[in-house]
């Protein structure tokens, strides 16, 4: 039995109209995508936009062009450690794959500016120039960077050259991994869409504070209530 009418039909009508507007956002109006989509792709493309770390990095990774190191890498396959054989001889080291092995010799200055014009590549979302340098899928090239410095960083840290190790790691986090990840997406400002964003965050607060409003009117309505 209906204890307040009026509140119970009210927020049954908040309910409705909650459910009409969530309805519309999961249809593809927005440029063939729905509004979630929408929104997912807008914040990937800010976010993009406050990740390129490359340039800065070429700088930072510069105190490592005199490094000589020398080290044998174990990938998971043949076919990888021959690909990741190509992005060292790239950079002007040696590197010789046996098997599933690498042996590698070179500067590490070197190597990790190789791989940051790389990520700085797969940044602009240039695939073409990374297949025509390597002859694989962009992003599978990327990929073998992001493995090859896992085990270096595991290799040198081994050889007790934390801080060399320590520079791998971040590039491998900071541009390869990120350049990975968003490959593909365009990067932009968020001052290039500021109303859009404003009117996105504004109406997600509105439209949680609805909902609730909406279930606490109908459940009032219908006389439960909260008590302790």
């Amino acid at each position: 039995m209906v204890y307040n009418k009026k509140e119970f039909y009210g927020g049954f009508g908040l309910l409705v109209v909650f459910f009409l507007v969530l309805f519309m956002m999961f249809q593809p109006i927005y440029h063939g995508h729905n509004g979630m989509q929408f929104l997912d792709n807008l914040y990937n493309s800010i976010s993009k936009g406050s990740i390129n770390y490359s340039a800065q990095l070429k700088t930072d990774m510069a105190q490592y062009d005199g490094k000589a190191i020398e080290l044998t890498l174990t990938y998971g396959s043949e076919a990888q450690a021959a690909q990741s054989a190509e992005l060292f001889a790239k950079a002007g080291a040696q590197a010789t794959a046996e098997g599933k092995s690498l042996h590698l010799a070179g500067s590490l200055g070197a190597i990790l500016k190789s791989s940051l014009d790389d990520a700085q590549a797969m940044y602009d979302n240039d695939g073409q120039a990374m297949q025509a340098k390597y002859g694989i899928e962009p992003r599978r090239a990327l990929f073998n960077w992001w493995t090859s410095f896992k085990l270096m960083n595991k290799a040198l840290g081994n050889q007790k050259e934390f801080a060399a190790a320590k520079a791998v790691d971040t590039v491998q986090t900071k541009a390869v991994e990120a350049s990975y990840n968003y490959y593909g997406i365009e990067a932009q400002s968020i001052t290039d869409d500021i109303g859009l964003v404003s009117f996105s965050l504004v109406f997600y607060v509105l439209y949680t504070l609805w909902y609730g409003f909406a279930i606490l009117f109908v459940f009032e309505g219908w006389g439960l209530k909260l008590s302790h």
